[in-house]
């Protein structure tokens, strides 16, 4: 299982949205979004 497919596992396990957890996470949204769909940052 691939990093983004734990991430989005995890949470829907914990019923976190993608903002509670880059709050959780002391990093932006787009962070999140970006780590959920495999994308990496420059």
């Amino acid at each position: 299982m691939k990093f983004e497919e734990n991430l989005r596992e995890a949470r829907k396990q914990y019923g976190y949205s993608q903002e509670n957890l880059a709050d959780k996470l002391n990093v932006s949204r787009q962070a999140v979004s970006k780590c959920t769909k495999g994308a990496q940052s420059g």
